[in-house]
């Protein structure tokens, strides 16, 4: 069974960075893409960045592009997003999700992740 546990959330001024971490285990993850997605209160779960297991491939929502970096240490069978230039609007739980069996388009859905974290919180202050 896949596990998926995130870490590294908190509470950070605006304009300041925080790295989150995902460690997969349950599985190889070959062929998996990993995303990461946040839900703020009162609003829907939106994509933030995605990954192949292979790390070559990079996808970005327009909010966060150019903050935040998406990589993959395959040894560690570990996923992090560095967030930099922080806002409060990037104000959110975030969840790390596991998915397989589509092509790249479908990477920025949550329904392609069939696994998911359990979240962790970040919150930006003003």
């Amino acid at each position: 069974q896949v596990q998926l546990v995130e870490s590294g959330g908190g509470l950070v001024q605006a304009g300041g960075s925080l790295r989150l971490s995902c460690a997969a285990s349950g599985r190889t993850f070959s062929n998996y893409a990993m995303g990461w997605f946040r839900q703020a209160p009162g609003k829907e779960r939106e994509f933030v960045a995605a990954i192949n297991w292979s790390g070559g491939r990079v996808y970005y929502a327009d909010s966060v592009k150019g903050r935040f970096t998406i990589s993959i240490d395959n040894a560690k069978n570990t996923v992090y997003l560095q967030m930099n230039s922080l806002k409060p609007e990037d104000t959110a739980v975030y969840y790390c999700a596991a998915g397989s069996g589509g092509g790249r388009i479908l990477y920025y859905t949550a329904p392609f992740y069939h696994d998911w974290g359990q979240g962790t919180q970040v919150t930006v202050s003003s």
